[in-house]
């Protein structure tokens, strides 16, 4: 279930420097004064004591890491897809840090904030993450489920959760999918088509969050509507720059569909027009019987045919089938 930004500001952020925060205004004040050390009660089980940590820009990318159960995708965060943080964070900075562990080679992993993470790598401002020691792989997959809060998944990742749900047996069908997410059935299966879909095709597009169903739907028919050969011929075609840095538009909804038009136009040229066939007709016996062939298709015209003849007739036509 969703969890508002508020709720769950309140709900990371319950304690700060030994104070109860007891409304979530004061949760949010607590965080945006970096307090030095809060202490958070993780999924309500046992309270552990967060230290603030500044990593400096140029250390982001070597020093920090993403939680690799975290259900965002990380290769889809680019300028566009990060563009409403973006902004206020290349002016005023990081208002609220991220949180995450320690890990055994004393790098830090990060469980909430792979969004302003990223950010800070592409603005190239300092990283701020609180982070504890001792936090189990449990509680871990706890702190960066509530966190996608800030930020819907998009149809792609949910996808991937509700797959995964599948195939552990957790859930039955796409029914029971629907009643577990309360979603409808056909977000789920706009969803699961969305997860079928390889990296490289979504990668194309400047926000796949911004992807809606219809779209999905689209990609879907066209990518699985080739073989194999002509599936990995589109891939191959869209380079190793992402398509939407090359199209000549502006703002994420022009440029996503100017992206869809040229992987349409993609595959339009590698799917061969089919010659066409052309439709043989012959008669057999002037009057009562003719035939017309096309391809594999045989059409045969009987006229003046008894009950006794229609029989043996058909009794051959459904052996010759059956022995076939």
């Amino acid at each position: 279930m969703a969890i508002k930004t508020s709720d769950l500001n309140a709900r990371l952020f319950a304690k700060a420097d030994k104070r109860r925060a007891t409304t979530t205004q004061e949760a949010q004040k607590a965080a945006s004064e970096k307090a030095a050390v809060i202490e958070l009660a993780v999924a309500g089980e046992h309270t552990v004591e967060f230290e603030l940590i500044k990593v400096p820009a140029a250390d982001i990318a070597e020093k920090t890491t993403v939680f690799d159960k975290n259900a965002r995708e990380q290769s889809f965060l680019n300028e566009l897809a990060l563009s409403d943080i973006l902004t206020t964070l290349k002016d005023r900075g990081q208002q609220y840090p991220a949180v995450g562990r320690w890990l055994d080679d004393g790098r830090i992993e990060v469980l909430d904030g792979s969004r302003r993470r990223m950010s800070c790598l592409i603005a190239e401002q300092d990283f701020l993450v609180y982070v504890a020691k001792g936090i189990s792989t449990r509680h871990a997959k706890f702190l960066s489920d509530v966190a996608n809060a800030h930020k819907p998944l998009s149809l792609y990742e949910r996808g991937k959760e509700m797959q995964a749900m599948l195939d552990s047996g957790e859930v039955a069908d796409q029914k029971a999918l629907a009643t577990v997410c309360q979603c409808s059935e056909a977000l789920v299966s706009g969803a699961l088509k969305a997860a079928a879909l390889p990296l490289p095709l979504l990668q194309a597009y400047p926000s796949v969050a911004e992807l809606g169903r219809p779209t999905i739907v689209k990609l879907h028919r066209l990518f699985f509507g080739l073989d194999d050969s002509q599936q990995q011929a589109l891939l191959d075609k869209l380079g190793n720059t992402p398509l939407w840095q090359q199209v000549d538009a502006q703002g994420v909804t022009r440029i996503t569909r100017e992206v869809t038009l040229h992987i349409e136009q993609f595959k339009d040229e590698l799917v061969a027009p089919k010659a066409k066939q052309k439709e043989q007709s012959t008669t057999l016996v002037e009057g009562r019987a003719a035939y017309r062939r096309k391809g594999s298709s045989l059409s045969i015209n009987l006229k003046k045919i008894d009950d006794q003849q229609a029989e043996r007739i058909l009794a051959l036509i459904k052996e010759q089938l059956d022995n076939a």
